[in-house]
């Protein structure tokens, strides 16, 4: 990640959160780091203290990326990322062919087909941020 970061210019800040008290202080480091903009990873952390951090991020005007559409439909900026029902539908057809004997190991491992971009206008609006319209052109949804 590190060597992808400089070729582009980039300075990645990598803030782990250890529990929900750390969510205020790593956001406030991130300011104080000058962040421009915020990839919030999955973690038990994360996934189970949404709504805080989504308004965090928000308190601090700072643009956050997550990685399903439940952080953008609960308020979040946008996220990119697999398809997650999509995703599902599709293992069920693992599942079929397990059932009917195959070996699960001998399955292939296959990545992710569909991709969407969600967008919260709302959010864009509330931190300042004004989103570029060959971006909302692209998006899968854009939520008023």
């Amino acid at each position: 990640m590190k060597s992808t970061s400089t070729a582009f210019g980039v300075q990645i800040q990598y803030i782990e959160l250890q529990g929900p008290n750390d969510i205020e202080p790593a956001f406030g480091a991130a300011r104080r780091g000058n962040a421009a903009a915020v990839v919030v990873l999955t973690s038990v952390v994360t996934n189970s203290n949404r709504k805080p951090i989504v308004d965090i991020a928000a308190k601090n005007r700072l643009p956050a990326i997550y990685y399903t559409a439940e952080w953008v439909e609960s308020g979040g900026l946008l996220t990119y990322g697999a398809n997650f029902p999509d995703l599902f539908r599709r293992a069920a057809t693992y599942v079929d062919k397990i059932l009917k004997g195959a070996k699960p190991g001998e399955l292939p491992v296959e990545q992710a087909h569909k991709f969407e971009l969600i967008v919260n206008l709302r959010a864009a609006k509330e931190i300042g941020l004004s989103i570029p319209p060959n971006v909302l052109a692209r998006a899968d949804r854009v939520i008023r």
